[in-house]
């Protein structure tokens, strides 16, 4: 595929004047949104699974959580962590000129490996992390926990800006962003992808598991 038609296919689907104020505040306090294509491709997961509980990890400024809500069920709940409690207000914003009612929002500031494991085992039907690309193995295990038999986790940054797929670099996140990439792809009961999309999404359904004498 060439440059054009990744770009065609990355901006098929158009954004709104609330998803390009939100990405305006993420300018402002120096917040890397997802792209329009990661975020349509959210929302499609978010309808196809019909969610009604979503957990994410990285709120920035509101632009992934508008996505996700707006494929979600009319009565779903975003359960949105960041560390920084500005960033969560202007997302509050965000999410308040999308029309969304604030009951269907809770946004919890702090540190994502002290906030995932007040959340409830199996409740969640999609986990979405954009947050520390240094922990992301640590949120695949609490993802693992929170989701549901069938639900669905997603990495944002899974090609890390083409670094990923190039051996030779070695920085901190990129190791951790591979070493990830390798865990899912082997670790039973999950069923993998890695869509080139934005800057990569590698997603993973939960299979059901049998109970036993099935």
């Amino acid at each position: 595929m060439n440059a054009t038609s990744w770009t065609f296919a990355d901006t098929w689907v158009a954004e709104d004047e609330v998803l390009a104020a939100a990405r305006a505040r993420s300018a402002e306090v120096g917040v890397t949104p997802i792209g329009g294509g990661t975020g349509a491709t959210l929302r499609f997961l978010t309808a196809v699974l019909e969610a009604r509980a979503v957990v994410e990890i990285g709120t920035g400024t509101g632009v992934s959580g508008v996505w996700m809500l707006r494929g979600m069920r009319p009565d779903g709940v975003l359960t949105t962590v960041d560390i920084e409690a500005e960033h969560q207000r202007l997302a509050r914003e965000s999410f308040k000129e999308a029309g969304i009612a604030s009951q269907r929002v809770r946004t919890i500031a702090g540190s994502a490996l002290d906030v995932l494991p007040r959340l409830t085992d199996g409740h969640y039907d999609l986990v979405f992390v954009d947050g520390d690309k240094r922990e992301y193995g640590a949120y695949l295990a609490e993802a693992l926990r929170l989701l549901r038999p069938g639900g669905v986790v997603a990495f944002d940054n899974a090609l890390w800006h083409d670094r990923v797929a190039d051996p030779a670099q070695r920085d901190e996140q990129t190791v951790a962003i591979r070493d990830l990439v390798h865990q899912v792809g082997v670790t039973e009961g999950l069923v993998p992808t890695l869509l080139p999309v934005g800057d990569g999404l590698l997603v993973a359904k939960k299979e059901w598991v049998p109970e036993s004498g099935e």
